[in-house]
């Protein structure tokens, strides 16, 4: 009996993903485990292995196709033994009736709709039931008074009774405006149409399911997360010498640190220090994480992902290292597992090495927090009451308001600084 092979959920947000490329094609024999084809999600392109032994018979969905279900049937898998032309044959055969349904059911539903704008009239006549105008006593009296039309007025009490409120919020000669403005209200803001493209030379690139979720969440994190940003300058010079130190003698291993690793777990350290920025805000409770998670912003061609270094509060700088640098190739060649980029207690992003000086960098939710670091440069700075030369950069941390104090976040700011400005004290 020939397989259908589904369109699998790789992430628990899963719904929907591009069929990006066939590994294989129709006559190839597969195994469990081998590689089937490549995915794109909402968060990373993915490659699917198979499950079932058996030969290719049909390649259902062509690659390139976006939008397709969790679900769907993508191909079929002729079993072993199994004539795989027959295989291909039978879901063909199927075909009709599953799509019978949608041609039937699919027109009908919207013919009603056009019935729809029969819902105004009824608005304007609530009022009234036949010819008698529903009423109270008194807003009728200043109706006469104000020479307004009892019957163009719109009911908001019982039963679409008119009320003293409904007469007072009408202006003479603008009873047309008053009815009006509850089917406006109904409908909503009208959606944001499309920008123009302007008549110039221009190429035009398809979005991709990472970038249209990267800009969804960041839209939703600026509108829904209150960002309170703080800012200090850190002398980079202990950490500096320190780095130097250990490269040299984590050489043998093959063990090269870089600043941003130093980084990463002074931010730990700097949130187990002060655990009320180590949080994540629900509606109705405040998460207090017990350990730190770090994840780190990394650039790749589909868009930004942040790969996370667990227990990074634990972990020897070596260990975050080799670490890191495992997590940002993997995630270039789009070879992150959901669990190595779903997660995280804080991130931190890094753009010092472009000679960006400061920047503000927006929340990942849920988490409560985010830090940006700029570019160490040579900098005026006052060393013990003199005016001296020093490395300095800027860090800005991004907190939510609504889980975080500007006093705590400032704790926190402090806190990162000093393990920075004595870096010993991270390594203890």
């Amino acid at each position: 009996m020939p397989i259908e092979i589904k369109m699998p959920a790789l992430s628990p947000t899963m719904e929907e993903g591009t069929l990006a490329k066939w590994l294989v094609k129709a006559g190839d024999t597969v195994k469990s485990g081998d590689l089937m084809a490549e995915i794109e999600t909402d968060k990373a392109t993915m490659e699917f292995e198979a499950v079932d032994e058996g030969v290719i018979a049909e390649i259902v969905v062509p690659e390139g196709t976006d939008n397709v279900k969790v679900g769907q049937v993508i191909a079929i898998l002729a079993a072993e033994g199994e004539d795989a032309s027959a295989a291909k044959a039978a879901p063909k055969a199927e075909a009709p009736k599953t799509e019978a349904p949608k041609v039937e059911a699919a027109p009908p539903a919207p013919s009603p709709a056009p019935a729809v704008p029969a819902t105004p009239a009824p608005a304007s006549v609530s009022p009234a039931s036949g010819d008698r105008v529903k009423a109270s006593p008194l807003a009728r009296r200043i109706a006469a008074e104000k020479g307004v039309d009892i019957a163009s007025v719109t009911g908001s009490g019982p039963n679409g009774r008119i009320v003293r409120a409904d007469v007072e919020g009408t202006k003479l000669g603008a009873a047309p405006a008053t009815v009006a403005a509850p089917a406006e209200a109904a409908a909503g803001p009208a959606p944001a149409k499309p920008a123009a493209i302007p008549d110039i030379p221009h190429e035009a690139t398809k979005l991709s399911n990472v970038r249209k979720t990267i800009a969804r969440r960041l839209t939703e994190s600026k509108q829904q997360v209150p960002h309170i940003y703080l800012t200090v300058d850190i002398r980079l010079d202990a950490l500096l010498k320190l780095r130097a130190d250990l490269n040299k003698s984590l050489e043998p291993r093959g063990v090269k640190l870089s600043v941003n690793d130093l980084l990463i777990k002074a931010l730990a350290a700097s949130l187990i220090q002060v655990p009320k920025c180590n949080v994540m805000f629900t509606p109705d409770q405040l998460i207090s994480f017990q350990r730190a998670d770090i994840s780190v912003a990394v650039s790749t061609p589909s868009g930004l992902i942040t790969p996370i270094i667990t227990h990074a509060d634990t972990k020897g700088v070596a260990a975050i290292s080799t670490e890191m640098k495992d997590l940002a190739t993997r995630a270039r060649d789009n070879k992150l597992k959901p669990e190595e980029y779903q997660g995280g207690t804080a991130s931190i992003s890094n753009m010092g090495m472009f000679g960006i000086k400061q920047f503000e960098a927006v929340i990942n939710p849920p988490q409560g927090m985010i830090m940006a670091i700029g570019a160490g440069e040579k900098r005026p700075y006052v060393i013990d009451d003199a005016l001296g030369v020093a490395t300095v950069m800027s860090a800005t941390g991004s907190f939510d308001h609504r889980a975080i104090d500007g006093a705590d976040g400032a704790e926190l700011m402090q806190a990162f600084k000093a393990l920075i400005e004595a870096p010993l004290g991270m390594l203890a």
